[in-house]
This record gives structure tokens, sequence and C-alpha cells, in this order.
């Protein structure tokens, strides 16, 4: 059965070597960058290489929580529904530290976006055929402080990602037990990836891309994987394995989906 996949953040990295894989299969895949040009040279290429024309794109700056809401309007607009949803965007490094609200680009980009999109995009998932949500996390996961979330703290880079990262597998989970009959995984890729982000990060790799891509691909459309759900798979072991402990503290997850509900409707 082919499925309609939005995979964000998906001109290059692990995203873009995701979507090639899925609209080789003939998919119907839909691309998502802050960058027209980038965009539309990436659909150009994905469709050659795939001899698959169902490919489309929508442009959106997820350190802007407004053109985030546009972007799920207009998929709600053109889209009659969504299989797979890999909420794959990311930052770590940046010119800029903050967002025009005054927030932490990592925890915007990383966690508050895909939250939000998702929320937005709920009624086209349920419409979906083995609905399955499937959220970028990270090895480096760090205790989320409420004020570093709020903007009203400022960590380094490397804190904020952390931070990012667990909050986002924090809402897996708790998104996991709210919904019935959708998949919902946090997964860690891998760890230090030939991916454009890795590189302006840390100035080396452990491993290829395409090992990313290729566990992306799998949690994606793979039968093994239909009706897992509420779970984290860590690439760098090949396994489902544990993530942070707050993670696990009903409580702690509670007062971060309190907190981010409050700043989504403010």
């Amino acid at each position: 059965m082919k499925k309609t996949i939005l995979i964000t953040g998906s001109t290059d990295g692990i995203g873009k070597l995701t979507a090639q894989k899925l609209a080789v299969e003939g998919h119907e895949v839909v691309l998502h960058g802050r960058n027209l040009e980038k965009l539309t040279a990436a659909i150009a290429e994905l469709k050659q290489n795939s001899n698959n024309e169902n490919i489309r794109g929508y442009v959106a700056d997820f350190a802007d929580l407004d053109a985030v809401r546009q972007m799920a309007g207009r998929l709600k607009e053109e889209l009659t529904k969504i299989d797979v949803l890999i909420n794959n965007a990311g930052v770590f490094k940046s010119s800029a530290a903050d967002n025009k609200d005054g927030l932490d680009l990592r925890m915007v980009v990383n966690y508050l976006a895909p939250y939000l999109l998702t929320e937005e995009l709920m009624p086209l998932i349920r419409k979906g055929t083995d609905a399955r949500i499937i959220n970028l996390s990270s090895a480096a996961q760090a205790p989320v402080s409420k004020e570093v979330l709020l903007g009203q703290a400022k960590q380094s880079a490397q804190a904020t990602y952390a931070q990012s990262k667990l909050a986002l597998t924090m809402w897996s989970f708790d998104l996991a037990k709210k919904l019935q009959d959708i998949s919902v995984i946090a997964v860690n890729p891998g760890s230090l990836l030939n991916t454009r982000m890795v590189r302006e990060a840390y100035g080396k790799s452990w491993s290829s891309a395409d090992k990313g891509a290729t566990i992306l691909y799998e949690l994606a459309i793979l039968e093994s994987y239909k009706g897992v759900t509420g779970k984290y798979f860590d690439n760098d072991q090949g396994a489902f394995g544990r993530a942070h402990s707050d993670a696990y503290q009903q409580e702690s997850i509670d007062r971060l989906i309190e907190v981010t509900k409050a700043m989504l409707t403010a």
C-alpha cells in the first residue's frame, strides 16, 4: 500500500535521504524546508532519482510558530490524510540564539514546532492507515528547565539542545498514551551522523547519514513496527532502549505538557 508521508527538515541530511528511500518505493512524499530554493531543488532531484512524480513540498521557518500554523493549515487544505509524520527538522547551532519571541531557537524548532505541527495535523493523521508519528530525539537528553523553555533563562547550545530533545521524548511518550491506533516512537537516529548540523556543531562524524535514514525508513513503513508505540529507539544500539529517566516520570511529563500548552495558546 502506498502511503502519504510528511518529513520535516527534508531538504538535506537524513530527512532528504529518508525521503529518497520512500520515494523510490512510490509513496507520496511531502517535503518541508525553510528555504524555497533548496526545497524546489530537493523536489526536482527526488522526482528524477525516483521516477516518482508524487512529491510535493511546503516552506515554513520552524523558528516561527505562526509559520508552523500556516503550513499546517495549507496541509489540511491540500491533503486528505497523513499515514506517517516524521518530525525530523532540528537545529543545534545558529547565528541567532532566539526567535522573534525571545524563545531559544533549539526549544522552538526541536520541540515546540513539532508538538504544534502534530497537534494541528491530528485530523489528517487520524485518517491515516497504520498511522505513525516518528519524533527525532537524540542520545543527548537533559532535564528540562522551565525557565529555559519559557525563554526566561539562557544556557549553552549543548545544554539547551539536550533539554529540547528530552522534552520531545517526554511528549512522545505522553502522546502515545493518549492516542489509540496511532503509533508514536521517539528515535535517536545515531550519534554524530555525517550531516551538516553535526559537522557545524562538532566538526566530525562517527557514522554515515544513511544509518539514520535507514532506521527512519524502517520505522515509517516496516510491518514489524506496526502497533509499536510509546518507545524509544536507540540507533546507537540498534534496538529499543531506555531514554532519560525523566521521560518515565509522569509528574514531570504533566508539568512539561501544562507549560507547553499554555505557551502555545497564549
